[in-house]
């Protein structure tokens, strides 16, 4: 079932065109910067879009301009963990990493500690309305938001295409507080 949806929702979001998805993704970014949480954050952690993932370069470059410091993930898959880095400079902090995903250049590494982030934005295929996330099936989300603050949000972004009634949450799934979409922001809990 979960693999099905995955195979569906990624072929569905690959099929639209750069131009609406950055237009969506805009629209999305909005959303994001009128968030009292997210005005509120100084750590937030931002996932690099690929495969037509919702943009997030317009709201990285947006805080970094506006004094909040920023942390991209690095993918450990060797340990399956997620190990989060301050980025001061982008684009130019990042490189092509795991599965074609930028990532903190080696050199340009600033390990920060899953405690201190205020805000996690985090990716995913599909999402329901109760803040469930089907992901690409590593798990690595759902172990690194575990290590959070309890004050710590999570936010999701989406396109509107990627919402579904149920997307089979197991027990090991990280639910997010808000999923952003083009449309709506949907507060889950």
């Amino acid at each position: 079932m979960k693999k099905k949806l995955r195979k569906e929702i990624i072929a569905v979001r690959m099929n639209q065109p750069d131009e609406i998805a950055a237009e969506k993704s805009s629209r999305v970014a909005e959303k994001v910067k009128g968030l009292p949480e997210f005005q509120k954050a100084r750590l937030i952690m931002f996932y690099l879009d690929f495969r037509k993932e919702v943009a997030t370069g317009e709201l990285i470059k947006y805080c970094l301009e506006n004094g909040k410091r920023v942390v991209i993930p690095i993918t450990d898959t060797k340990n399956t963990r997620l190990i989060p880095s301050e980025i001061i400079d982008f684009p130019d902090d990042l490189t092509s990493g795991t599965w074609g995903i930028l990532e903190p250049k080696p050199e340009r590494v600033r390990p920060v500690e899953p405690s201190e982030l205020d805000f996690v934005i985090v990716p995913g295929v599909s999402f329901d309305d109760r803040g469930n996330r089907l992901g690409y099936g590593g798990g690595f989300y759902d172990r690194f938001l575990r290590q959070t603050r309890p004050d710590t949000v999570f936010a999701a972004l989406a396109f509107e295409l990627q919402i579904r009634d149920n997307v089979w949450p197991e027990e090991h799934d990280y639910p997010v507080h808000y999923v952003i979409t083009e449309e709506r922001v949907i507060k889950c809990r």
